[in-house]
């Protein structure tokens, strides 16, 4: 059995978790203000449009996020698997983790919240949001799918940029190993 494996893998639960729970939590409150959204008042009317174009604006969140804490664990898997590791290095991987995730979730609301407006703006006649907020099923399925759209389309892009942020260990020339 290996513990160290054990305690990191433990490790990324606590922080996928974390940032599911607070960050996209905050993340959704952000991009609701950008949006000009109420998503308590709408979703306490029953607004089923308005539920379905945040619970997909969560699921954007989450692919556009995913990145950053695979391309963290990646890293802490690495410096692990390469001793020595210190407390140091450690702490400073952490905090490189922390920033990088929040400047993912930052930029994936911006794109996602510039990327609705885009939308709109794209669509004469039809404001999106307006009729969301008015029930209308079949514009927050279309905005739905363009939000789906947007994540899947602008997360490598977003990986690749942030993937330079975190300090992957250097390993011996020769050595190639692959995350656990």
């Amino acid at each position: 059995m290996d513990l160290t494996l054990f305690v990191v893998g433990l490790m990324k639960v606590v922080l996928g978790g974390l940032v599911a729970a607070l960050g996209i939590g905050l993340s959704m409150r952000g991009l609701s203000r950008l949006l000009d959204s109420h998503p308590v008042e709408e979703l306490r009317q029953g607004n089923v449009a308005s539920g379905l174009v945040h619970a997909t604006s969560l699921v954007s969140l989450g692919l556009l996020v995913q990145h950053a804490l695979k391309a963290t664990g990646d890293a802490v898997d690495l410096a692990v698997q390469n001793p020595p590791v210190s407390a140091l290095s450690v702490l400073q991987l952490l905090g490189l983790a922390l920033v990088h995730v929040a400047l993912s979730l930052a930029v994936g609301v911006a794109v996602l919240a510039l990327g609705v407006r885009l939308f709109d703006k794209m669509t004469p006649g039809i404001e999106e949001l307006a009729e969301v907020r008015k029930g209308n099923i079949a514009a927050a399925l279309l905005l739905c799918a363009f939000l789906l759209v947007i994540a899947l389309l602008t997360a490598p892009g977003l990986q690749a940029a942030l993937n330079g942020l975190i300090p992957f260990p250097q390993l011996p020339t020769g050595v190639l190993r692959a995350p656990a």
